[in-house]
């Protein structure tokens, strides 16, 4: 199956990830969650929350506050709303300002896993994000005297080089060719995903990652190391925050 594809819904947003609104047929339909033929939804993973938005139809308008993914890819209603009967075409729009302030979190994070591994070589343990704000936790055993304050100068430089951000994807194999694709501890690539999707920060960082993320650095703003913690021996979390 091709990586673009999950049950039934062509995944828009992966080739795309400037798509905000789109045309789509339902396929099923029930208050537990509506399946389309294609959508720009981005479903949740790698600790990138779901998408948010709307579909509009006959003169109707559905909240969409989620998605699930199982078999299918299912937009998750607000409860009460209307919801589109099989064979509907709706006109979806993904929450705009949302997406974007989660793409430039997201890539922010891997500017900052890409520094953290170029200059400490720790990998990550764990990571999650809201828009603007996230942690990432790292194997990293000792702290060195101004790791903060040397950490954020060495992102905002990374994010002022503009350095380009490309997305490819490839045969399993020809990814995990690639020295150190994988930046977590442990492989979170299922073994039956057979294409990879690679992002790669041109120059600095490049890894195996589903989400989605804006065109280059520049575009991330600046990010603001606001706590280091301890989670255990030999494993911290870093807190940052992105902003304008």
């Amino acid at each position: 199956m091709s990586s673009d594809v999950h049950g039934r819904t062509l995944r828009l947003e992966l080739s795309d990830q400037s798509l905000r609104s789109f045309e789509a047929t339902v396929l099923a339909s029930s208050p537990d969650g509506i399946v389309v033929d294609r959508s720009a939804f981005y479903p949740g993973g790698g600790g990138q929350p779901a998408d948010h938005g709307v579909l509009l139809w006959q003169g109707v308008e559905t909240r969409i506050e989620g998605v699930r993914k199982n078999d299918d890819l299912h937009l998750i209603p607000a409860e009460g709303d209307p919801l589109p009967p099989p064979g509907t075409v709706v006109r979806a729009a993904v929450a705009d300002e949302r997406r974007s302030a989660l793409m430039r979190t997201h890539s922010g994070l891997h500017v900052l896993c890409g520094v953290v591994f170029r200059d400490y070589g720790a990998l990550v343990t764990g990571g999650n994000m809201e828009p603007f704000t996230a942690r990432m936790d790292f194997n990293l055993p000792e702290v060195p005297p101004g790791f903060k304050e040397t950490v954020e100068a060495a992102c905002n430089a990374e994010i002022a080089a503009d350095r380009r951000i490309d997305v490819r994807v490839l045969p399993r194999a020809e990814a995990f060719a690639i020295p150190d694709i994988i930046r977590t501890a442990t492989n979170l690539v299922p073994p039956e995903v057979e294409e990879v999707r690679i992002i790669d920060i041109v120059g600095l960082d490049t890894q195996a990652d589903g989400g989605t993320h804006v065109a280059s650095t520049k575009q991330i703003g600046h990010i603001r190391v606001a706590k280091i913690e301890s989670k255990g021996k030999g494993f911290r979390r870093l807190r940052i925050s992105v902003s304008d």
